[in-house]
């Protein structure tokens, strides 16, 4: 690998992880980004004295690529407590897990939102899904995650009431059509580890990423367009901004639907599921009392949830305010007016909380992402390319070579890294 020339297409968490282990290998590293800055999908900014990541996202502690390849200590990780508060108009209950949350047991026992056979089935579900090796998850049959519900033998009113608007935040899919493959892993990890947001937002963790690569000797060069890919006899070769640059592998890191077009590669997937997130401010100290957890909407999907940021994360909000964001899921909320998604939460949170005044509920920013994740229907995991799908030496390394999400992302730079190291070898 000493003095192999390798260009890196695209500075998100997959493309970082690919171009710091290239470059730990000896490889002669350059990362291409079109943006100004790192980090893809998972990014932040300042607003006023507040961090708006770009819609809502957390990170699970128990993800094995993310202990991996991530200082966690040094991202000052804020908590969520475990569960959520099920809201609904006039009334507000806890579920959790006792036993990472022994505080909430009687709340969540006499919970009268899921019955108690529910509540036995997800003790008994933990104790199976804890018997997976990890790389057992995304092989074998597949089944929508309302189906395999069904088959464990849940009600209906577990799946609506906590099961949809909770999993609606992680699959950006209310409808619980989405494979169960991830409802298994993802619940294996809320079992095993923490949800967590960085103190200084969740773009610290492609800040992070980035400054290994860099002490690593990675190149950056954002602000730069690549503009195609190639394949010759002897060697790959991209352009960027119309000029053309050779190397000895090319490893293409960029959104699924732009890897496709410059790749080739049909089986990339390129369906989107989208999702728009709207931030609030709030008085200080206004304390609506979910104990740093999420509130679900178990009447209706306008919003699917709130999140109590700064009650979670202190450092996201100026000390005189609070920080609030509402997710909205699917295509109509990507159109709706700044104010009329403001009114929709105002109306959801005056529901749940009667006895209090949403009057000064202000928003302060929208992020409206039509491609938040890949749309993972049942099987879709089957089909997803290899890092190696490309002609000769160009890879792909994304979550769509995994699954979408921060532990596909961060683990398909590896597997990607790992093809290139061993093919230059």
């Amino acid at each position: 690998m000493n003095g192999a020339r390798v260009v890196v297409c695209g500075a998100g968490l997959a493309g970082l992880v690919a171009a710091r282990r290239l470059a730990a290998a000896g490889a002669d590293v350059t990362l291409y980004e079109e943006r100004e800055e790192v980090g893809g999908r998972v990014r932040s900014r300042e607003y006023e004295g507040f961090t708006l990541d770009r819609g809502f996202q957390v990170l699970f502690t128990a993800y094995p690529a993310a202990r991996r390849e991530l200082d966690l200590d040094a991202l000052d990780l804020q908590p969520f407590t475990p569960g959520a508060v099920i809201a609904r108009p006039g009334e507000r209950s806890v579920l959790s897990d006792p036993l990472r949350d022994p505080f909430s047991l009687f709340e969540s026992l006499f919970n009268r939102e899921v019955t108690t056979s529910d509540k036995l089935r997800t003790l008994a579900l933990r104790q199976h899904l804890g018997t997976y090796a990890l790389d057992e998850f995304f092989s074998g049959p597949d089944a929508s995650i309302r189906d395999y519900l069904r088959d464990w033998g849940f009600s209906d009113s577990y799946a609506e009431n906590f099961v949809a608007p909770f999993y609606g935040g992680i699959t950006l899919d209310r409808s619980l059509s989405t494979s169960k493959r991830v409802f298994e892993y993802t619940f294996r990890m809320l079992s095993e580890g923490r949800t967590a947001v960085p103190a200084a937002g969740m773009g610290a963790i492609p800040d992070q990423l980035a400054a290994s690569a860099r002490d690593a000797g990675v190149e950056f060069e954002t602000g730069s367009t690549v503009d195609g890919v190639e394949d010759t006899d002897d060697e790959a070769r991209v352009t960027v901004d119309g000029e053309s640059i050779e190397a000895d592998a090319v490893v293409v890191a960029t959104d699924p639907r732009t890897a496709a077009e410059l790749t080739g590669v049909e089986s990339i997937p390129t369906r989107a599921r989208p999702s728009t997130t709207q931030y609030y401010r709030l008085p200080g100290g206004t304390d609506l009392g979910t104990k740093q957890r999420i509130l679900l909407n178990a009447d209706s999907a306008r919003p699917n949830a709130v999140v109590p940021l700064s009650d979670v994360a202190p450092d996201y909000a100026p000390d005189d305010a609070e920080l609030l964001n509402a997710t909205f899921l699917g295509e109509e909320p990507l159109s709706m007016d700044d104010a009329d998604l403001a009114d929709a939460t105002r109306t959801a949170l005056s529901s749940w909380f009667p006895e209090r005044e949403f009057g000064r509920l202000e928003p302060l920013a929208t992020d409206r992402i039509e491609f938040a994740q890949f749309d993972q229907p049942p099987g879709i995991h089957d089909t997803l390319p290899d890092v190696r799908a490309p002609d000769g030496g160009v890879y792909l390394a994304g979550d769509y070579t995994q699954w979408s999400a921060i532990q596909g992302a961060l683990e398909s730079g590896r597997v990607a890294a790992d093809a290139v190291e061993t093919d230059l070898s």
